[in-house]
């Protein structure tokens, strides 16, 4: 048995890597210290090839600056949990049209056309039809930051430090950062992930899972990550910044932004919601700041109708808001669920997750919002599980097929200490390929769904179910 940790000052990796040999069966296990992590057992032809496999391993962390240690003399380093006051809100009742109480306060929320999903701090993952029926739960193993979508693929960022691929039959993890890393945020776009902390940094990670560059703004508490094609939008208590997306320059600095809360951007701007008791919009070419939105308590979230033409905020008095471009306010109005930590609009709909745990769905139109402000308003559906919905847990399991069918073939192989994935199918790019590190075996071949380019090209990004080629 080999024990190794990583342990960095102020605020950096804090994880342990533990190694066991017996026989032809080689089990390792890893995570932040303090915890009991997560196993992977394999076993090879022969008691030779599994030392190799595991000499190979512990050579691979010795290199990243891990260091043999004794299991227990290292503490384990407490996470931040996202706890804000919330009162009550004393405006009119909003028109909610649904609540679904997912059990503990809530931050993720991804919407589409085809279903809400909302991740709470116990690791729960939902998802919704937009009429108001629960159609699928997910078990995650720490408490869920953020979900957020890169074309096909949906993410949901983990208090364990992982970034876990909701889109297959079970989740995945897609990305793994330093375990005890305080994430705060994550966004992603084509396969490159950003990462904001509550040391104020800003960190890229690429689609292999490795490092690109990493920033330290001039703040702390970094709430605010925004990725597109060509930069992040990073906010934090010292301001909003933008940095190049390719090496990390720094392209602008806007300072009057400060003490961000939470982050939005359309194709020209980002919106930044503040403690302040306001929502910043900011022009994405210079940082130049176009309107400002003023709320009646700490801003916890916002978001915008498509282009902008309206602007949303949630403050910590679970009231939300509604202003037009410009600035003016248009209404206020109480959740009657709590106050919104993060909300996404769709189709006249406003969707909110809540410090109560709730996933509310708000009727947004013209005639609901005046009906509202005159008093009258629907009355709100509570929403249910049922308790014999099937729950999905992470699994470094597959299931094995012989033959390949209509998927696609990939196969890993090694290139000097990394295992690359590469589609093995006739017709491809000799290109590398988006896979689960927790799965990859040198040698191995996989049956996959489908495979698709990443927008940029040079990569592909598999989807559908894993399997095991025999």
């Amino acid at each position: 048995m080999t024990y190794l940790e990583l342990s960095e000052d102020g605020g950096g990796a804090h994880k342990f890597y533990e190694t066991t040999v017996s026989g032809t069966r080689v089990t390792i296990s890893y995570g932040r210290i303090g915890e009991a992590g997560q196993t992977k057992i394999t076993d090879f032809p022969s008691e030779e090839k599994a030392q190799a496999a595991a000499a190979r391993k512990i050579g691979e962390k010795l290199r990243k600056g891990y260091a043999p240690a004794v299991r227990g003399m290292r503490q384990r380093r407490p996470v931040t949990r996202r706890t804000i006051a919330s009162t009550r809100s004393t405006a009119q009742q909003a028109p909610v049209l649904w609540r679904f109480d997912s059990g503990a306060s809530a931050f993720g929320i991804f919407v589409d056309e085809e279903r809400c999903w909302v991740g709470n701090q116990r690791g729960d993952v939902y998802t919704v039809a937009h009429s108001g029926t629960v159609t699928g739960r997910f078990r995650l193993p720490d408490g869920v930051k953020c979900i957020v979508a890169d074309d096909f693929w949906i993410y949901a960022g983990c208090d364990d430090g992982k970034v876990y691929d909701l889109s297959g039959k079970v989740p995945r993890p897609a990305y793994e950062i330093a375990a005890d890393v305080d994430i705060y945020w994550l966004d992603i776009h084509d396969g490159v992930l950003g990462v904001s902390d509550r040391a104020g940094r800003i960190t890229t990670i690429d689609y292999e899972d490795e490092f690109q560059w990493a920033r330290t703004g001039r703040g702390d508490y970094a709430w605010m990550v925004r990725c597109d094609e060509d930069a992040v939008y990073h906010g934090h208590s010292g301001g909003v910044a933008r940095y190049d997306a390719s090496d990390g320059a720094l392209v602008w600095h806007t300072p009057s932004a400060d003490q961000v809360l939470f982050g939005w951007q359309e194709d020209d701007a980002v919106y930044a919601a503040t403690a302040r008791r306001t929502v910043h919009r900011l022009a994405k070419d210079d940082g130049r700041v176009e309107a400002v939105y003023g709320c009646d308590g700490p801003v916890y979230s916002c978001a915008t109708s498509p282009g902008g033409r309206y602007v949303f905020a949630g403050d910590s008095h679970s009231s939300v808001y509604c202003f037009a471009a410009s600035g003016e306010r248009l209404w206020k109005l109480g959740t009657g669920c709590g106050s919104a930590f993060s909300m996404q609009f769709l189709d006249d709909r406003l969707y909110i997750v809540t410090t109560d745990g709730s996933l509310a769905c708000i009727d947004a139109s013209e005639p609901a919002i005046a009906a509202a402000r005159e008093g009258t308003v629907p009355e709100t559906v509570d929403v249910k599980a049922a308790a014999s919905l099937p729950v999905l847990e992470p699994s470094v399991v597959l299931e094995t097929v012989s033959h390949a069918g209509d998927g696609v073939v990939v196969e890993c192989v090694r290139e000097g200490d990394r295992l690359r994935v590469r589609v093995a199918s006739p017709g491809y790019e000799a290109w590398n390929v988006q896979f689960p590190k927790d799965v990859r075996e040198a040698g191995a071949r996989y049956l996959v769904e489908g495979v698709r380019p990443s927008g940029r090209g040079g990569f592909y990004r598999t989807y559908g179910e894993i399997r095991r080629l025999l």
